[in-house]
Parts: structure tokens; C-alpha cells; sequence
């Protein structure tokens, strides 16, 4: 038997997790071997990448679809569990659950829709057809960053306070602040007048950046990014950084643009993203090279 596609792994992974109880991703892969029948070759059949086994892919996407549709949840690192909606579409005794039959929940579709490019980043047959295979490459490539930025952020905020807080200092640091030497540190449980952790740029510390690390869900307004002004002041800086896993207000960010101070605000996305960009926390899995003729090679001889 061939390696189903991952659409045609959802209905199976999802019922298999139908017990309630919480699951791991490499049980559910044996489970579903089994069902399918799948021979040692074909598991152990490996992507052009080389990188990961093709069976090992199609069993990640699904659940990850899945999960982007509120259909399975992580309840703890390394655990799955069916959600009440998962239950319900069960319920619906489904002949196939594929990408149109997630497009009924919201959270689906908004996970398909990127920040920047609000067009949709899931290949559907139609749209593949009218695509050139660089551009579908491209739209891949951004369905795969917006999936592990996403999962990323909710990794960074399951993590521990004093986790936190070092994680941002090493990201300023691998950013490039902090000059050649990258000094840094946090400054612990106390914390040092509503400063978590501090950047010295230069070798004897004249210039300096102090760094606010909240790791909240509720979106962070003015009077909290006013406290972390005021306490800039008190330390006599002029630069800070304030790194939130949730959002800034409008009416906080539109503050930062109009004080002397030079102030940044990074929230839970762009953290996650420049996480991605520096390599901290993720490791790179395949690369590409896409080639072209090279038409001057061909014509020296004709100059």
C-alpha cells in the first residue's frame, strides 16, 4: 500500500485520540502504520530533503491541521487530546476530513491567512494549477513559517518567568546588540525598578539598553509601557526594549512614537518571528537551491 496524504490521515489520527485521553504524536504514528499496513520500506521512505521520513511529514501535518482547526489541543509538551469540536465533528460520522472541511472553523481560517498578505496560503488544486512552481514553493514556504512561528509562541509561553527573561536577553544579543562582546544579563527574581534584564553596548557600559520581559495574555496598554518609561528614567537611560507574548494597545504604541526616549515594542508575533530569522529555539530542517540557465555562460564564445 502507497503512503496516504496527510488529508488522508486526519479522520484516522483524529479517531484514534476519540478515547479522550492524552496522546503522543510517536504512539499515534505506530497506530496508524498499523492501520494502514504500512511495510518497513515505506516508512522508512525519506522527503528529497532527506530530513525526516515522508510517513513521519504527512502524520505532522495532519495533526497540525487539526490543531490549527481546534480539533486536537496540546494539553502538555509532547501531548495531544481531542477537543470537545473534535468530538462533535466525530460525532457527524464524517466520511473524510480534509483542508475544505476545516474551512469551517474560524481558527482554521485564520491561520491560513498571514499577517502581512492576507491572501490564503493553503494549496487548493484550482489555485496550484494557475501558480508557477516558484510561487508555490513561496506560498509553502510561508504556510510552514506561519505554522512554526505560531507553535513557536505558544512554546515561549508555556516557559517559565526567569526562562522568559533570559530568552529575550539571548534574542537582543544574537540581534546584534550588546556590540561584538555580547554583554548581557538578566537581573533575577527582584528584577531592578520594573527593568528585567539589561544590555551593555559598548565595553564600559555608556551605553545601555534595559529590557522589560511580559509574558501575558491580556493585550498591554499605555500605563504599563509608562511604568517601564519612568523607570528608564530612573536608571538615566535614553533606550529600552519591552517584549510582550501578547499585543501592545494602539493608544501604547502610538505613545512610545512621541517621548524622547527611544522605546521598542515587540510583541508575541514579531518575538516569534525574529526567533525564527536569528535560529534561537528552532533548528533549521531542509534547504532548497532553485536553478537557472545561466545565459551568459552560453555566449562567451559568440563575443
Amino acid at each position: 500500500m502507497t503512503i496516504p496524504d496527510f488529508q488522508a490521515l486526519m479522520l484516522p489520527l483524529l479517531a484514534a485520540t476519540a478515547d479522550g485521553r492524552e496522546h503522543t504524536l510517536p504512539e499515534l504514528r505506530a497506530r496508524l502504520a498499523h492501520q494502514f499496513g504500512l511495510t518497513e520500506a515505506e516508512l522508512s521512505q525519506r522527503l528529497p530533503s532527506g530530513g525526516q521520513t515522508t510517513f513521519d511529514n504527512r502524520v505532522g501535518w495532519a495533526q497540525t491541521y487539526l490543531g490549527k482547526a481546534g480539533l486536537l489541543e496540546r494539553p502538555r509538551r509532547g501531548l495531544m487530546r481531542i477537543t470537545d469540536s473534535g468530538r462533535a465533528l466525530l460525532a457527524e460520522n464524517p466520511q473524510r476530513i480534509d483542508l475544505k472541511l476545516l474551512e469551517r472553523y474560524e481558527s482554521y481560517r485564520q491561520f491560513r491567512e498571514t499577517k502581512r498578505d492576507r491572501r490564503p496560503v493553503a494549496l487548493e488544486p484550482r489555485v496550484a494549477m494557475e501558480l508557477t512552481p516558484e510561487e508555490m514553493m513561496e506560498q509553502g514556504y510561508r504556510e510552514l513559517r506561519t505554522s512554526v512561528t505560531e507553535d513557536l509562541l505558544t512554546q515561549v509561553k508555556s516557559a517559565s518567568p526567569s526562562f522568559f527573561e533570559r530568552l529575550v536577553v539571548e534574542l537582543l544579543l544574537k540581534l546584534g546588540y550588546g556590540g561584538a562582546l555580547g554583554e548581557g544579563e538578566t537581573l533575577g527574581k527582584s528584577g531592578d525598578g520594573g527593568v528585567d534584564g539589561v544590555i551593555r553596548e559598548d565595553k564600559l557600559g555608556l551605553d545601555v539598553v534595559y529590557v522589560q520581559a511580559k509574558r501575558w495574555e491580556a493585550s498591554v496598554g499605555r500605563p504599563l509601557v509608562q511604568a517601564f518609561v519612568g523607570s528608564l528614567e530612573g536608571h538615566k537611560a535614553r533606550k529600552g526594549v519591552m517584549i510582550t507574548t501578547s499585543t501592545f494597545s494602539n493608544d501604547a504604541r502610538g505613545y512610545v512614537q512621541n517621548i524622547e526616549k527611544r522605546v521598542v515594542l515587540v510583541d508575541g508575533r514579531q518575538l516569534a518571528e525574529l526567533m525564527v530569522d536569528t535560529g534561537l529555539g528552532v533548528n533549521p530542517v531542509a534547504s532548497y537551491t532553485i536553478w537557472r540557465i545561466d545565459s551568459d555562460y552560453f555566449t562567451q564564445d559568440q563575443a
